[in-house]
């Protein structure tokens, strides 16, 4: 999300906060799956990062001992699917009523690589330090990583070696904010959306951010997060209607050509879900909720029964000092989301898990065997929980309720 909006109409979208921070000892780890073991999966929760497997057992918390560190999320793999980025945050720099841009990315944040054979946690990206707050974009290499850096509220992308070396402009800060990226297949091209002031467009370029080809744009749409086709063919992102939906609840998938071409929208009727949100007034959350691919080029995504209301209804008229702005309604709430795969060729919808009333499903995600569904469920009013199932949605099973039953959010499958 950028440090500010583009455009006044267009409320921002949420930090992809991932990444941190300082080589330390007395770090509880954990170890890489055995063969033969139940897959294992990452969740949030409370601050903290844990993992468990697909059966329900070990659940395990991470609990990296180093001092001023607030949370802790959990970033990308480098190739050997062992060693895994982590961004921490230091306590927020904050004050009462204050806009959420004016004290967020003064916080500052570090970037971490954590081996999860050994344990070790070693610091990152501290030579040649451009600001104090960075936040993981995209790993191009085992050696090279996209950092968002953030000075005086602009943000920028910067190309650099894993220690921070030798960075180099990926974008320039007077063009808007690159985010929402992904590598294509080959590691040759990058997709991401662009949040300028023409709007939220979809991009791709080189590793080195020329080339540039524009995908999608046009301001009547906010186009949001990339992912593309495992045979690299297409590029995934959403589209909400942003001047009727200021809170951004909903959207439509699109796929398009990674050279411009071949724009489709799969859906009709902003039916996604995008901006998840759940809780109630004593703890509550959400952040930008994301359709995949699946291994064999299907698309997962999750969908709204017809008039759908979420409970926690956005507040355009008012400042924005949390980046939340919502109001908790549940009264006027309707309807539930549940979780789809589409064909993108043929653009057959299967229901995997149908929508019930008060029972929002979101973060659907697919094992890299293709086998197992991950997605949180919550009920109005209420934190989520994590659930597995079946890829039919046969077997839905709870795994988790979070850190002292305080909810489970960002499921994402290990290696």
């Amino acid at each position: 999300m950028p440090p500010e909006d583009p455009m006044p109409s267009m409320p921002r979208r949420r930090f992809v906060v991932s990444l941190t921070a300082a080589a330390m000892n007395g770090v509880a780890g954990c170890r890489h799956r055995p063969a033969g073991s139940s897959p294992r999966l990452f969740l949030t929760s409370d601050g903290r990062t844990g993992w468990i497997h697909a059966d329900g057992s070990g659940l395990h918390w991470l609990d990296f001992k180093v001092p001023g560190q607030a949370t802790w999320q959990p970033g990308p793999f480098l190739s050997d699917g062992r060693r895994v980025v982590f961004l921490s945050m230091e306590p927020r720099r904050d004050g009462p009523e204050r806009p959420f841009e004016e004290y967020y990315t003064r916080t500052p944040t570090h970037l971490w690589i954590h081996d999860l054979d050994t344990g070790t946690l070693e610091e990152i990206a501290t030579r040649d330090r451009l600001a104090v707050f960075y936040t993981p974009a995209l790993l191009l290499s085992d050696s090279r990583i996209l950092v968002q850096v953030v000075r005086n509220r602009v943000g920028q992308l910067f190309s650099m070696n894993l220690d921070g070396s030798d960075s180099r402009e990926f974008t320039r800060p007077d063009e808007g904010l690159p985010y929402g990226l992904s590598l294509s297949p080959d590691g040759r091209r990058v997709a991401f959306h662009l949040a300028s002031p023409r709007g939220y467009e979809i991009w791709t370029c080189d590793a080195e951010g020329k080339d540039r080809i524009r995908v999608a744009g046009h301001p009547d749409h906010l186009y949001f997060g990339t992912s593309w086709s495992p045979d690299g063919r297409w590029i995934l992102f959403q589209d909400c209607l942003h001047r009727q939906d200021p809170g951004h609840d909903w959207s439509d998938l699109c796929v398009g050509r990674p050279d411009g071409s071949g724009h489709e929208v799969l859906t009709r009727g902003q039916t996604l879900w995008f901006a998840a949100t759940y809780g109630g007034p004593a703890g509550r959350g959400g952040g930008s909720n994301m359709p995949m691919w699946t291994p064999e080029g299907s698309i997962l995504c999750c969908q709204r029964s017809p008039e759908a209301r979420v409970p926690w209804e956005f507040q355009a008229s008012r400042p924005d000092t949390d980046h939340f702005n919502r109001d908790f309604l549940p009264d006027r709430a309707r309807g539930g989301t549940g979780i789809a795969r589409i064909d993108p060729v043929s653009g057959r919808t299967t229901t995997i898990h149908e929508a019930q009333e008060g029972v929002w499903l979101c973060r659907a995600t697919v094992s890299s065997d293709g086998r197992h569904l991950a997605y949180c469920r919550a009920e109005t009013g209420k934190m989520p929980s994590l659930w597995v199932s079946d890829m039919d949605g046969r077997n839905a099973r709870m795994l988790t309720a979070g850190h002292k039953g305080l909810g489970a959010d960002h499921p994402r499958w290990l290696p």
